[in-house]
């Protein structure tokens, strides 16, 4: 169970992980070039060559998960926490699947994220001590 300050902290923490991985999926020379690199490690799986369209889903993706992840870092809300954590349950959902299809095995690391994140944010939060005196009938 976490304290309202405890989970707005992790809230926020997620933001921070969200927005650290996936601003190089917003434009389509830093995704190229990040593209480049995971290329080169030579994974485990496939990580096939990208076509524009391909570029602009990846695109598209980073645009809306970097201002999903700035509006949790500025305003870290219960709300938006488990909002948060449906979202992830379903990236790891469809990760869970790619990697069934023979997606790249660095797939394994975020998806493990993605859960560990789910799960932190779908624990209760225990009221503080002023919401409670609020309640409280004068």
């Amino acid at each position: 169970m976490w304290s309202i300050e405890q989970y707005r902290t992790l809230v926020r923490a997620s933001a921070w992980y969200d927005l650290i991985v996936t601003a190089a999926f917003v434009t389509p020379w830093s995704f190229l070039w990040l593209h480049s690199v995971l290329q080169s490690l030579n994974l485990p799986g496939a990580f096939p060559a990208f076509a524009p369209a391909h570029v602009l889903m990846a695109n598209l993706l980073g645009s809306i998960v970097c201002v999903w992840a700035v509006l949790r870092i500025r305003d870290p809300q219960r709300a938006f926490g488990l909002y948060d954590a449906a979202g992830r349950a379903l990236f790891a959902t469809w990760q869970l699947y790619a990697l069934t299809q023979g997606a790249t095995s660095i797939l394994w690391g975020i998806l493990l994220f993605e859960v560990l994140w789910g799960i932190a944010q779908i624990l209760p939060v225990r009221a503080d001590q002023k919401t409670i005196d609020a309640r409280q009938p004068i």
